[in-house]
């Protein structure tokens, strides 16, 4: 039975082929040979369903809590209002999961929720994980704090990859990533690549991502600044947190199976693991990273009973967080230009 199991679905270049392959190599640097064993894993182990001793990646949400009031973003409702504890991770609790996976696990991601760089430890968190042996600490930020003095203490602490977002230019940006200021955040970045070059580094490489509607009237305006910023740029397809459609008008894939059951673990700011990083409002817990080990978790009958069911024939339906992800759902090709070069974007049906 052929399955539908989609890597990285939902994030797209925007960018040169060179590009890519330019910001792939920089994000390497250092850790060539585990970096290229990382990516293999990627890919392979949820295509052969194999669990590793440990998850590939560990998402670590030190903030729950954000500084913006983004139109389009799910934080703002009222189910995830009621859901989710607006917090911050204890530094203690970031410790001990971090000497657990120190030299076990390749990467760690800061962010998943709030915007991580308000935690008043965030550099700290990047110090004591480099410094317990993770290959590759990454985050996603708004940008907000990324002063050139913040910047420069992440980049001295070990930090390897920043993706910011940067939802559409002037006006259309100002709107999508109230109250910031077009200006104050493309001169953060212009001064962190400055910043960058002057010590003679390549890391902490630096992504910029829309969501496509910001930029869909002229995707390469957007480029063409972005580029001047940043290492790649990149999009997503608006999921419309705002108006999900019914169920029942909804397209899936075929016998889908999803990838991060078998890559990733997420822990979110108070403690509790998540089922996936898609779920916004902390509905399918499946541990406590506070009282269990990340090993038992990752090996625990919770998340066990969810692969079992995601390998029968449209066994996700049967998990009502998976139910209403975007992974499971059909796209179309919508056909777009960036210049001289044809596009296609996925959009969702």
């Amino acid at each position: 039975m052929k399955r539908s199991i989609p890597i990285n679905k939902g994030n797209y270049s925007l960018d040169t082929s060179m590009r890519d392959n330019f910001f792939n190599k920089n994000r390497a640097h250092g850790v060539e040979t585990e970096y290229a064993r990382n990516r293999r894993e990627w890919e392979d182990f949820p295509r052969l369903f194999h669990v590793a001793d440990y998850p590939l990646l560990v998402d670590l949400e030190l903030s729950s809590i954000c500084n913006l009031k983004c139109p389009f973003c799910y934080t703002l409702s009222e189910g995830f209002k009621e859901q989710v504890d607006a917090t911050l991770m204890d530094f203690e609790l970031f410790s001990k999961v971090i000497d657990e996976i120190g030299d076990k696990v390749f990467a760690i991601r800061l962010s998943l929720r709030g915007e991580p760089t308000i935690h008043p430890r965030f550099i700290d968190a990047i110090h004591y994980a480099k410094s317990k042996g993770i290959k590759e600490v990454s985050t996603l930020t708004n940008a907000s704090m990324l002063t050139p003095e913040f910047f420069t203490e992440a980049m001295e602490a070990g930090i390897d990859w920043i993706t910011v977002s940067f939802d559409g230019l002037n006006d259309e940006y100002e709107r999508n990533r109230y109250p910031l200021k077009f200006d104050t955040i493309y001169g953060h970045l212009q001064q962190a690549l400055e910043i960058r070059e002057k010590s003679g580094r390549v890391k902490p490489v630096i992504k910029v991502q829309t969501v496509w509607p910001a930029i869909e009237k002229d995707p390469l305006a957007y480029y063409e600044a972005m580029v001047k910023v940043s290492d790649l740029v990149a999009f997503n397809p608006l999921i419309d947190f705002a108006n999900p459609k019914p169920f029942e008008q909804i397209e899936f894939e075929e016998n889908f199976v999803c990838p991060q059951l078998y890559q990733r673990m997420v822990i979110a700011a108070d403690g509790r693991v998540l089922l996936c990083a898609n779920d916004e409002q902390s509905e399918h817990v499946i541990g406590n990273s506070r009282h269990q080990t990340i090993h038992e978790i990752w090996h625990g009958q919770e998340l066990a009973v969810v692969r079992k069911q995601h390998l029968q024939r449209g066994g996700f339906r049967s998990v009502e967080i998976c139910r209403k992800c975007f992974l499971p759902r059909k796209t179309r090709d919508d056909l777009f230009s960036c210049g001289d070069r044809p596009l296609i974007v996925q959009n969702y049906r």
